[in-house]
Parts: C-alpha cells; structure tokens; sequence
C-alpha cells in the first residue's frame, strides 16, 4: 500500500470519526461562487415582501426554487430579495441573473439600471392565471355605482411603472370620457391608497386603484375594515409575475434554464412553496394566453 494511500485512508476514518462527510459529489465548477447565478425576487407576494396576515397567501418561498434550480442546473443560486432591483444591486454587488417580479416593475428598474433582459416564463397564479387588473374602488356609502359616476372625483393611482395601477386604469377611464389632470395622483402601495381614501372627509368625492392581488391583503392586514371599499371598475389584465433573464447569457444556458422551468411544473412542494397552480409558462404561450382572456373579457 502506498504511503500517499495510507494516509487519505486515515484522513477518511478521521473525518468519519468526527462525523464530518466531505462532499466528492459536488465539482469545483459547480460549488464556485464564480460559476454562482443570482436570482432576484422582487416579486410582491414573496414572503420577504409581504405580510402575512392571510394564510397560505403572498408568502411564496422563492429559497425553495434556488433550491430546485440549483439541483436542475448543477449550479450554485444565490437568492437575493428586494423591493427594487437597484437596492437587490447593492446586496448582489451588481449580479443579478435572473429577475422575478412585476413585469411592468421590473422592466421600469432594469433600464434604469441600464440592465438587459429578456422575458423567459411567467408564474401562474393559484388560479392559474398570469395576469392581474387594476381595481378601482370607492368607499362603501359613495355615490358612485360605475366608472361612468367618477366625473369630477379625486382618484388615487399607484406609481407610473405600475402597469395595474397606472396606465391601463387610465386607459379605461379615457374611455369612458373622464377627464383626467395632466400629473396623476398617486400612492406608493395599495394599503396607502386604501388608507387615505378612508381617512378623506366623507363629502370628498374620491376613489382609488388597487391591485387585485392586494384586495385580500388590505382586510387581511387590517387596513380596512371587511366592506368598507367597493369595486366599481376593472381595468383590463396586464402580465403579472414574470421571470426575465440577462440577456448576456448564452442561447445554451437560457435553454437549461427553460428546460429546468418545465421541470418546476412536476414538483408538488414546489408549487405549495410558490403559491402556484401549475408552474412557470414560458413567455410566448402566456402571452397568447393572456390575449385570449383579455379578448373573452371585451366580448
């Protein structure tokens, strides 16, 4: 038996002794930090992100899918959480691979960054939809039945890269001849909207555009009170959650990636983890998707 033999046999009894298993299965290439993506979420229902105060909703645990792409791909995911992309930049030290979140969101803070993407997949919903709408409310002894009634009232939109909150309710209102300042109101998140609606003396003609998803969060949270807000509008579906990729990766590594996305379908725990009915749908087909309910909802 030769000496160098001998002595990584008495290391191994050493490390077996101790309980300590050295990992032989991972390369170097695949445990390297170098070879590491990041993935961001910025995805608001992420549990990070949300509060959570109505079970089994808005907690998705996007540590779970690093697990599973990890697994997939054979590389290192590092996952990092951030309301914005410049602030999930300074935890990353400027890495981010791949990108999760809003799409209109995430498009808006990519060219900031001067970053480019690319749409890969969306996230269906637990209802198995990839799309959300902008509600518009008012509170619950208001005049107004229909968008139609919202002349003249003061109406609280969310930011303008907020495509639910923003462009596509002012769509709708044009269209039924409101007339709207030309710098929009706006609040920085739907529970704030809700809360200064409410707060409004009760003769002050107001309403307010909220996400859909976040209509379970404001009662849930507390924001308000079960009834107080009515929908009386809904503006039409814009993409939800989106999953975008850097394009600076190569046709080969966005393949695996989509490879492993279809995979994601397959995994029970995973879809309880992601809050999903089925998965990820790859960009193209939730495009075609979406046009088709939104087509069904014109007619």
């Amino acid at each position: 038996m030769s000496y160098v033999f001998r002595c990584s046999a008495v290391v191994i009894a050493l490390l077996s002794f101790l309980n300590v298993v050295p990992e032989f299965t991972i390369s170097a290439g695949e445990s390297s930090e170098a070879n590491a993506l990041t993935l961001v979420v910025m995805d608001p229902m992420a549990a990070p992100l949300a509060c959570d105060c109505v079970k089994g909703y808005a907690q998705r645990k996007y540590e779970s899918l690093g697990a599973f792409l990890n697994k997939q791909l054979g590389r290192k995911v590092n996952v990092v959480w951030a309301e914005s992309l410049e602030a999930a930049l300074e935890k990353s030290e400027g890495k981010a691979d791949l990108i999760i979140g809003k799409h209109s969101v995430v498009l808006a803070d990519a060219a900031e960054a001067k970053l480019d993407v690319t749409p890969l997949a969306q996230l269906t919903d637990l209802k198995d939809q990839v799309v959300q709408t902008g509600l518009i409310v008012v509170r619950k002894d208001d005049a107004a039945k229909s968008v139609d009634d919202l002349k003249g009232y003061r109406i609280l939109f969310g930011p303008a890269d907020c495509d639910e909150k923003s462009a596509a309710p002012v769509e709708l209102l044009r269209k039924h001849g409101i007339q709207l300042p030309d710098e929009l109101e706006t609040s920085p998140s739907c529970s704030n909207a809700a809360v200064a609606l409410m707060e409004m003396p009760a003769t002050t003609k107001a309403a307010a555009v909220i996400s859909s998803y976040a209509e379970p969060l404001l009662e849930g949270c507390g924001k308000v009170k079960k009834g107080d807000l009515r929908v009386i509008g809904e503006s039409k579906p814009v993409p939800f959650i989106t999953l975008f990729a850097r394009t600076s990766l190569s046709t080969t590594e966005l393949s695996k990636l989509s490879d492993a996305l279809d995979e994601a379908g397959l995994d029970a725990q995973l879809l309880i983890d992601l809050e999903t009915a089925s998965g990820f749908v790859p960009w193209k087909e939730a495009v075609a998707t979406s046009s088709v309910a939104d087509d069904a909802k014109k007619k």
